[in-house]
């Protein structure tokens, strides 16, 4: 199951994450979003556990928790969509002539 976790601290790592979900059960992988130009927290991450019941339960546990002086947003992450941008390809774009 694949968890998104929001209003992360600047500070909190992927290791403490990992810590505050492994309560819960296993965990397959963290990840916190990080800006590409300076290399800082976005403040927001997923993460990945094996099990449903696992990810509900810690779903659960965790919402509304403060780590680092911050309230964690937890929910089932939803599907990306595909249209990232909203731009058009070179093919679908018309001739203004």
């Amino acid at each position: 199951m694949n968890i998104y976790v929001g209003n992360l601290s600047r500070e909190v790592t992927e290791e403490e994450l990992r810590e505050e979900f492994k309560a819960f059960g296993g965990v397959t992988s963290v990840s916190i979003i990080k800006d590409k130009y300076s290399g800082q927290s976005r403040g927001f991450g997923f993460v990945e556990m094996p099990s449903k019941s696992e990810g509900e339960a810690a779903i659960a546990g965790l919402k509304g928790k403060t780590l680092k002086d911050r309230t964690l947003d937890v929910n089932e992450a939803r599907p990306r969509s595909d249209s990232r941008g909203g731009g058009f390809s070179g093919r679908e774009r018309q001739r203004r002539y």
